[in-house]
């Protein structure tokens, strides 16, 4: 499978020694966020978890998940909530909208002092 753009990959040398780990190859660990097309598309996030809440932006999007940065750990399998603002002239209507999400961290990995973090999406409704 070839690699799709705006993924940002862990740093160099980890994906590596987890591969060897498992014996498995790099793409099986998190098929999850794998399944779609991702879009390299900076949107704001709102990300409330155990953690806190946070404000961020996505890194990228598809029809199954996000991965966003955050200045705090959130462990793969974390249950996460947060909402995702599309401005209306994106989106092609009068108002802003809003789509708030339930999903679970199924990728996470330290990139320049910050969290990556890629979630997938279990639930979702948007709000206008």
């Amino acid at each position: 499978m070839a690699r799709q753009e705006g993924w940002s990959e862990p740093p160099a040398g980890e994906a590596e020694k987890q591969a060897a780990k498992s014996g498995k190859g790099r793409r099986s660990r998190y098929p999850d966020m794998q399944s779609a097309a991702r879009f390299p598309i900076k949107l704001p996030v709102a990300v409330k978890s155990e953690g806190g809440d946070q404000a961020t932006e996505t890194q990228n999007i598809s029809a199954n998940g996000v991965l966003f940065r955050l200045d705090s750990d959130m462990p793969i399998g974390s249950m996460v909530d947060f909402t995702i603002s599309f401005p209306a002239d994106v989106v092609g209507s009068d108002n802003d909208v809003r789509v708030d999400c339930r999903g679970r961290v199924v990728r996470s990995y330290e990139e320049d002092g910050r969290r990556g973090v890629g979630v997938v999406i279990d639930e979702y409704h948007f709000e206008r």
